[in-house]
């Protein structure tokens, strides 16, 4: 059989299975009963799309709000050819969903084939005990000692982006894009503590490593492809991984080659990192120390502690690579690339680090009382603050909490149930039919859409002020109403890190970048708004700044910066 024949009956079985599961789950929504035609909800506003044009819109931030005050807590929504789906951030559902039945409600198909395409057999692409194996095998590197021998190598690389940009405003206060340089620091943070490698010197005139600005262009690429990404799971299936890239490289679509073309590139770079780092360990320590972060980031710790574990606990080469690293598994031959740890920590960190900038450049009087705590601390200390000192900071700490409350970097994510369950109600809801339901019966394989940001925002748990940015809410006793919720969030009952078994391993981590730029920065810079631009950030699957403007989608966050008196 020719590769033209293969191919043509591969097509061929395709659009009937298509075919055949379009006409099923129409079938099934419009004419089969569903448990959840009593949900009220909006209607849907596409026969094939329902709501998720409105749902995934990159300026869908007003639907979202208008969704949660219309129908509160609960609501249904319309995917796919009609199909019912929940959104949802009522705090005990929530807790059923992400903590006590997470067997139940696991991440959707969608998603897990995603981040095995693109990312590899990591975390966020794993399920069940075999998830577990992985984060048991993780969690000692993001422990509070580990994070206490990272703070010098934080405020090294702080510092560097510090000087760098004090030259560029050593004449005056200048525009700078400064997602573009959170952007490196983020990525040489993870590099170095994480990695064991250093991409970028930060120095003024150096361009961004390429690593980046594939990184940065990877993220908006793929979500501009959430609707067909939905026929992912069905198309992985199709022939072999070469046989796939083959047809990658006939497609028309340009997104699809490029997203290939991304993937081979960070193949390239860090299978070289990891080969450096697997040799380096084979000929002993004295090799190791003259690695960058000399043996103690945590990719060095992990290869490690895998060397030494049980054979029970052992993972394979590719998970264990996955962690750090990803390989397109399905899509192409299973080469590693790192993505995982890298593509999570920079992208979310950048993000929150941009919207706190962002924020502050807007409120000079917030800015002035972090500056003046940091500058106190450092008096006090002789210059960089220790671990302690520096998480603890209550103003410091407060911008960042409310940073991460209002504006999460990821603002929903999305389960589907595994079998029939019943969902509980903290609050109960008012049907369709008048009745009032206490908990909801959800079929199988139905799609449960959890409101994070909607959590985070809830009036009846943060109060009226509830989507106004104000730090100081954090230095005052939370709401009697939000402590009696118990939100299942792992930080500060926020839903920002999630929470339950797939919770952000990396939170503290993350927490603790944020707070040594912020120390570096805040304590040498005024920073204020564009004069000329306007920022838009948009709604993607982690929070992006552009200019505002109706063709404008280059990730780009201009701020004006000035030597600080």
């Amino acid at each position: 059989m020719t590769l033209l024949s293969t191919l043509t009956l591969a097509i061929e079985a395709f659009l009937i299975y298509a075919v055949s599961w379009v006409v099923w789950r129409t079938l099934r929504q419009y004419v089969v009963q569903s448990c959840l035609d009593n949900i009220p909800g909006p209607p849907s506003v596409s026969l094939w799309k329902g709501n998720l044009g409105q749902i995934f819109d990159t300026n869908g931030w007003n639907f979202h709000l208008n969704l949660a005050k219309k129908y509160g807590q609960v609501a249904k929504v319309h995917g796919l050819f009609g199909d019912k789906q929940l959104y949802i951030y009522d705090p005990k559902a929530m807790h059923h969903i992400i903590v006590k039945d997470q067997d139940i409600y696991e991440e959707t198909s969608l998603f897990i084939q995603s981040n095995l395409v693109i990312f590899g057999p990591g975390l966020l692409s794993t399920l069940g005990s075999h998830h577990k194996k992985q984060r048991k095998m993780l969690n000692p590197v993001f422990s509070i000692a580990h994070m206490r021998q990272m703070v010098p190598t934080f405020h090294k690389i702080s510092n560097q982006l510090r000087d760098s940009l004090t030259q560029r405003c050593s004449d005056g206060p200048q525009e700078i894009d400064m997602l573009r340089w959170i952007s490196r620091a983020a990525l040489e943070l993870i590099a170095q503590s994480g990695l064991g490698h250093s991409f970028d010197s930060l120095k003024k005139d150096e361009l961004p490593h390429a690593y980046i600005v594939v990184m940065k262009k990877l993220q908006p690429t793929i979500f501009s492809m959430v609707i067909a990404r939905n026929f992912l799971p069905w198309l992985v299936k199709i022939g072999t991984p070469s046989f796939r890239r083959w047809a990658i490289s006939l497609s028309p679509w340009k997104k699809l080659r490029e997203i290939r073309d991304m993937v081979d590139f960070m193949h390239e770079t860090s299978l070289e990192i990891y080969n450096s780092k697997k040799r380096a360990i084979a000929e002993g320590d004295e090799a190791v120390l003259k690695q960058v972060g000399q043996g103690k980031d945590i990719m060095s710790i992990l290869m490690r502690a895998n060397l030494e574990a049980s054979d029970e606990d052992k993972l394979p080469d590719e998970e264990l690579l996955a962690q750090a690293l990803s390989f397109m598994t399905h899509f192409t031959e299973p080469i590693p690339i790192y993505r995982t740890l890298t593509f999570a920590a920079v992208d979310t960190t950048s993000g929150a680090l941009g919207r706190t900038l962002h924020l502050l450049s807007e409120h000079p009087e917030v800015q002035a009382k972090v500056r003046e705590e940091i500058r106190t601390a450092k008096e006090k200390f002789g210059g960089d603050l220790p671990y302690d000192e520096l998480v603890s900071l209550p103003y410091l700490d407060a911008v960042c909490r409310e940073t991460l409350r209002l504006y999460p970097p990821i603002s929903y994510l999305s389960r589907t149930t595994r079998k029939d369950t019943v969902l509980p109600l903290q609050d109960p809801i008012r049907g369709i039919d008048g009745s009032i339901i206490s908990e909801i019966p959800i079929p199988s394989n139905t799609n449960v859409i959890v409101g994070l940001r909607a959590s985070n925002t809830n009036p009846q748990l943060w109060g009226s002020d509830a989507l106004e940015w104000k730090p100081e809410r954090w230095l005052s006793p939370l709401p009697d109403a939000l402590q009696e919720a118990h939100v299942p969030g792992i930080y500060s009952n926020l839903m920002t890190f999630l929470g339950g078994g797939r919770a952000c391993i990396g939170f503290k981590f993350s927490q603790l970048e944020m707070k040594a730029v912020l120390s570096a920065l805040m304590e040498t810079f005024e920073i204020s708004t564009s004069a000329t631009e306007e920022i838009a950030w948009n709604m993607t699957a982690i929070a992006t700044p552009t200019i505002k403007g109706p063709t404008s989608m280059m990730p780009q966050l201009p701020l004006t910066l000035a030597l600080a008196k």
